[in-house]
């Protein structure tokens, strides 16, 4: 049957009515299924994170849920992306040397390897419980890494294979330059990884603790401190030494683009199965940006209190005072005079399972084994004063503060170690003397001053003659003339026992002659000149007195222990050292 134009217009609306309809229902019925897909996930993730919640208190673990934590890169790439996902982990922040590792289980056998493995690398850990959506989160920060060795790969990545080939043919400084000289004579584009290893290496091969890189108005010089004395090692281009700072800074974090403010920065490198830490400092110059690397070898600090070189009489004493329970210890002398070195000796000396120590560190130079180690962060307000008033919650019974920098950390050391505390720290003071003056000078009480401090020890390093060269012969007048004079003052003030075997006449004394095995420098390692003062009935009576410098050691010379020259002047006697390098760290001649 014939139907009219309006006829078939209705019909054709009203197939259109039916079919929009009919896409309408389907897509909302697929729009349900995408919801429910969806709650169900959130069901499922949200009874995931209660089951390890649970599971967290079973552990003994803290939970985290990785969500909506920020992952620091630099604590993911401790652990590979392999080995992070066969153990189900992900280290996601990092405390200096201590890391904080999400696991879906601590049980499992791969992640027992990683954390044994990174033990053996210095490294302690914190476990935490966390769900396998959140390690995933972590996991996905891997291609952040990936994308940085893919755009700088080459440029960046130290070898340590390389560094450690360098380190076994390089036996002296002269060699480093013999190394430098040749590199210089290829072609300029393609040595700046190379000559990185090369600095790198020497500086380890050599036991260096800095490495100097500064750029003078024709050259660019590099140096290395060796046994606490700066050696020229090499010179080269300014064109080399762009490539070359550009290379650092790239390694060290720093900015490429930044040359004109101080910028700092630090990497690791692995050498024979050892990390060690570098800090990279880099300031603008007049011919281009000074640099200096400070190297951490953790083998360097490591040393045992009856290797320290401490006289026998004070190091009795100083055993005494480490095992009270409660008191100050300070360290003081000049940077690089081995405090933190000293510190370290004598909490490993006192360190047993029944006590808890806790340190605040700037920066954590070396692991110690059951100790609870922080590192200072004063971006973040974890200083020394904040770190201390921290660890006093966490009831330790010893603490070592890094530096006494502030009236708050001085008054808040103070006060710990009159609550029952074992305080070691460091002041920058020219001598054991000077201690108690600086106190006073930065705000604590004198009258509390004598019942918290318990001993300063003042400290230097000074170069040891090296065994193998080293020379006796007649000391020449101006040398017997010096210690006789230093022998003589010890007698009359009673300190005559200190010298017992010792040729006190000064007929002969040992000299430098320099050999392969110092590197023709006729010193060899460092050992420590000490003095000290303790807190006992004439220095207490003294101290609300305000008194000097000279004051306090002139009261201070009944306790019978050497000053800085005088214990000098006993390890020149011993053929230990000389003159001549005593007099660099301490005032030998005028006194």
């Amino acid at each position: 049957m014939y139907r009219g134009p309006t006829s078939v217009f209705v019909l054709f609306i009203f197939i259109a009515q039916t079919l929009f309809l009919s896409i309408l229902i389907v897509t909302m019925i697929t729009f349900d299924d995408d919801k429910q897909k969806k709650q169900l996930e959130i069901l499922r993730h949200d009874e995931e994170e209660e089951l390890l919640q649970m599971l967290s208190k079973h552990y003994s673990l803290a939970y985290i849920d990785l969500s909506s934590v920020a992952i620091e890169t630099d604590a993911l790439r401790m652990i590979p992306e392999d080995e992070a996902k066969v153990a189900q982990a992900a280290a996601f922040k990092s405390q200096g040397k201590r890391l904080f590792i999400a696991v879906l289980s601590p049980e499992n056998k791969q992640l027992i390897e990683i954390l044994t493995s990174l033990e053996r690398r210095g490294f302690s850990y914190t476990l935490m419980l966390a769900s396998h959506s959140s390690i995933e989160r972590a996991w996905g920060r891997y291609k952040d890494l990936s994308y940085a060795a893919e755009t700088k790969a080459g440029i960046i990545d130290i070898a340590n294979e390389s560094l450690e080939q360098l380190t076994t043919e390089i036996k002296n400084k002269d060699d480093v330059t013999r190394i430098v000289d040749e590199l210089l004579k290829d072609q300029k584009g393609k040595k700046v990884t190379k000559m990185f290893e090369i600095v790198l290496a020497g500086a380890l091969a050599t036991g260096a603790s800095d490495i100097h890189i500064e750029p003078e108005e024709e050259r660019v010089r590099l140096r290395y401190r060796l046994d606490g004395v700066l050696h020229n090692v090499a010179f080269f281009d300014f064109e080399t030494n762009k490539l070359l700072s550009s290379r650092i800074k790239l390694t060290s974090g720093m900015k490429l683009t930044v040359n004109k403010n101080a910028q700092d920065g630090r990497f690791s490198i692995t050498v024979g199965g050892k990390e060690i830490e570098m800090r990279i400092s880099m300031i603008p110059g007049t011919y281009g940006e000074s640099v200096v690397m400070r190297i951490l070898d953790p083998d360097n600090i490591a040393v045992k209190y009856e290797e320290l070189g401490i006289s026998t009489y004070l190091q009795e004493i100083l055993l005494r005072k480490i095992s009270k329970p409660n008191g100050i210890i300070l360290v003081t002398g000049p940077t690089g005079s081995g405090k933190t070195t000293t510190l370290y000796a004598c909490l490993k000396k006192i360190h047993t399972e029944d006590v808890k120590i806790i340190t605040i560190e700037d920066p954590v130079e070396y692991h110690l084994s059951g100790i609870t180690q922080t590192q200072v962060e004063e971006e973040k307000g974890y200083t020394f004063a904040a770190g201390l008033r921290s660890s006093l919650r966490q009831d330790p019974d010893v603490i070592m503060v890094g530096e006494i920098r502030d009236s708050d950390t001085a008054n808040t050391a103070i006060n710990a170690a009159l609550t029952g505390h074992l305080v070691f720290s460091t002041l920058h003071t020219n001598t054991a003397a000077g201690t108690i003056p600086r106190l006073i000078d930065l705000g604590v009480n004198p009258k509390v001053i004598s019942s918290a401090l318990s001993i300063a020890l003042g400290q230097r390093l000074t170069r040891k003659l090296c065994t193998q060269c080293k020379v006796k012969k007649v000391a020449n007048p101006k040398d017997q003339t010096l210690l006789r004079e230093v022998i003589a003052k010890m007698v009359q003030e009673g300190k005559q026992d200190s010298l017992t075997g010792l040729d006190t006449q000064v007929t002969e004394l040992y000299y430098p002659i320099g050999c392969d095995a110092c590197g023709n420098i006729g010193y060899k390692g460092r050992i420590g000149i000490h003095e000290g003062i303790i807190i006992d009935a004439t220095i207490e009576t003294i101290i609300s007195q305000f008194p000097s410098e000279r004051e306090i050691a002139e009261a201070a010379i009944p306790q019978k222990i050497p000053t800085l020259r005088q214990d000098a002047a006993i390890k020149i006697l011993c053929g230990l050292t000389t003159i001549e390098e005593t007099s660099r760290v301490i005032d030998f001649y005028d006194y």
